[in-house]
């Protein structure tokens, strides 16, 4: 945990805030700069009266359950540190849904504020750094399982004012070293080892960082814009003569790309080219190994920032899997909703096929109920204008120039109007809605079956007329034809009993 990268670490008075942190302990001045891992705030620390660097790691914001990881190995490792080349763990806690980290706060710059403003460092200056970081790689690979810091560079690496070199930035941290691989490809572009590409972080991708980041403060350059030998950065032609070829020897070997054959530490790199002898003494680490007291109090703080991240994590994993169940239940509609859309596209070309008229499997309204609603709403309008016309408005006005008749006369036509919407209403019920027969159709209809069955009784004695004259016709014919000797078979012509008698009457009344 460190101030944020490329930024710079000196207070500035005019962007303090009254914002506090930490049940008041911490107030916060100003911003030191945001990175990928949260917000670095420049605070004071008012128990005890010093500037410290608090780093925010909002954990609502969180993309992935990766950065909360990346958190938490960073505030667990800084905890369990204690180096003069590294910032010192101060104290963490949980606040309004963000993990504040709170460290010491490193007085200088970083060295790519210093590139920016396009200062390089000398020669001895870039020893010097080599050294400093050759002690804090020593202190960290020298944990059981290493410590790999995986993103140095020079924004993650401040000049003190008495020239010392701290490495800062542990978001990026590896604790451990997994035997089957499978390591999370963080770091820089240009610094990186080649095989941090693969996921196969370990202590030498740090040596290889090292040497980057001293090349390109000799340079004043990027390491992917340096002349290239293959895979290789070509560091002659990069300095060009402009340091001890010794330095030159140092940084090749760092630099190797295989990391079989490449240097295994910075300490071996600047042995083998005579600019260092041996380790420094400020290399020590400043506790004893076996200080077991602060080693306890490491441990807890270690178990406590594992318990807080642990409940973070869960809740993390709950708001997750509500998110892939409102997702799952999204595509399984939208599948039925294909499904059926499909379904109903292939009934119809069926139908097509089988030269049938395909409809719709929902019946839909029937445009004469649509019309009879839409006649009913416009006679209801109606009804209520010819209501405000002739029932308020003009026998008010006529009321009002006092002419005498005419205010009854408007009632009684808005009365009339009103009586004649009220039975078109009722005929378009009953014609369009199935409604009830209006009463004037009722009476109509009872008029007229009544009338049918009048006549049905006046037709029946007529008939009865006419076929008693028409039998009395035929039978004076045949009677006429007997006279005259004609003779007549019983097929041409039969009289009946009954025949007879139901002619009888009728000869009686002719």
């Amino acid at each position: 945990m460190t101030p944020a990268s490329e930024s710079s670490y000196e207070s500035s008075s005019s962007g303090a805030t009254s914002e506090s942190l930490g049940a008041g302990r911490y107030v916060v001045l100003g911003s030191l700069g945001a990175g990928s891992q949260g917000e670095t705030l420049d605070a004071v620390d008012k128990r005890e009266g010093r500037p410290v660097a608090i780093k925010r790691f909002a954990l609502r914001s969180a993309k992935s359950w990766k950065d909360v990881e990346l958190a938490e190995r960073e505030a667990t490792v800084l905890a369990a540190l204690n180096h003069p080349g590294l910032p010192r763990y101060i104290a963490h806690f949980e606040e309004d849904g963000a993990l504040y980290l709170v460290m010491e706060k490193i007085e200088g710059e970083t060295l790519a504020a210093r590139r920016k403003r396009g200062q390089t460092l000398s020669h001895e200056q870039v020893v010097r750094f080599l050294s400093d970081a050759a002690a804090c790689l020593r202190y960290l690979h020298g944990h059981a399982p290493p410590i790999v810091h995986r993103d140095i560079k020079p924004g993650n690496v401040i000049l003190r004012p008495d020239g010392s070199y701290c490495v800062v930035d542990f978001g990026s941290v590896r604790d451990r070293l997994k035997p089957e691989g499978g390591s999370t490809v963080v770091g820089t572009f240009g610094y990186m080892a080649p095989e941090q590409f693969q996921g196969r972080s370990a202590p030498g991708s740090d040596v290889y960082a090292v040497a980057a980041t001293a090349l390109s403060l000799l340079t004043g350059r990027e390491p992917e814009d340096l002349p290239h030998q293959g895979l290789a950065i070509d560091v002659e032609a990069a300095l060009r003569g402009q340091v001890d070829r010794r330095l030159i020897s140092a940084l090749r070997g760092m630099l190797e790309p295989d990391p079989d054959r490449r240097t295994p530490s910075v300490d071996a790199a600047l042995r083998a080219s005579s600019l260092l002898e041996g380790p420094r003494p400020s290399a020590k680490p400043v506790h004893p190994a076996g200080d077991d007291a602060r080693s306890r109090k490491h441990v807890q703080q270690e178990e406590q920032l594992r318990r807080t991240f642990e409940r973070q994590r869960k809740q993390l994993e709950r708001q997750h899997e509500r998110r892939e169940r409102h997702r799952a239940e999204k595509q399984e509609r939208k599948h039925r909703k294909a499904a059926r859309k499909q379904a109903r596209r292939s009934e119809r070309d069926a139908r097509r096929d089988a030269g049938g008229e395909w409809r719709r499997p929902h019946r839909p309204i029937p445009p004469g109920i649509l019309l009879g609603v839409v006649i009913l709403v416009a006679l209801r309008v109606a009804s209520v204008a010819t209501f405000a016309l002739f029932g308020v408005l003009l026998p008010l006005l006529f009321t009002i120039i006092a002419v005498p008749g005419r205010r009854e006369r408007m009632v009684s036509i808005g009365r009339a109007g009103q009586r004649g919407l009220s039975r078109a209403r009722q005929h378009i019920r009953y014609q369009l809605l199935g409604g009830p027969m209006p009463d004037e159709v009722r009476r109509f209809v009872d008029a007229m079956e009544s009338s049918d069955i009048a006549r049905h009784v006046d037709a029946e004695p007529r008939r009865s007329r006419v076929s008693v004259e028409a039998e009395a016709e035929a039978e004076a014919e045949a009677k006429a034809k007997a006279k005259a000797g004609e003779v007549m078979d019983d097929d041409e012509y039969h009289w009946s009993e009954d025949e007879s008698e139901r002619a009888a009457p009728g000869r009686q009344r002719r």
